[in-house]
């Protein structure tokens, strides 16, 4: 199993509650309508709580700002994801997943990832 991992900050002018309602509301049964297409096995939305909570914990450790979320993703592989994405319809999915993302994501404060859980406990 592989899992990508999406580290969301949202557009500007977009508040924390309109972003994250959106991501879920609108965005999330966007997923679930072409996660056969594109193979996902879960899709977990982690939506982060008020700064406040986190600010203690951040400034302890000079941390950078917080997310507004983390999206993660899980594949059965890479390549089985590689023969998936060959298909006509599985790009039209992935396509109208990225136009969507547009609307309320900064990509390019948004930092993503592909990795395998290694779990501890």
């Amino acid at each position: 199993m592989i899992k990508l991992t999406f580290a969301l900050v949202r557009r500007p002018g977009l508040s924390r509650e309109d972003f994250q309602d959106y991501w879920l509301k609108v965005h999330g049964p966007l997923v679930t309508s072409v996660r056969e297409v594109l193979g996902i096995q879960r899709y977990v939305q982690m939506h982060s709580l008020a700064d406040e909570m986190s600010e203690p914990l951040s400034a302890s450790r000079d941390a950078p700002p917080p997310y507004d979320g983390v999206a993660q993703l899980w594949y059965e592989s890479l390549e089985a994801l590689g023969v998936l994405m060959a298909k006509p319809e599985a790009q039209a999915a992935a396509k109208l997943l990225l136009e969507d993302e547009r609307k309320f994501i900064d990509h390019a404060r948004s930092p993503l990832w592909w990795g395998q859980e290694r779990v501890i406990f």
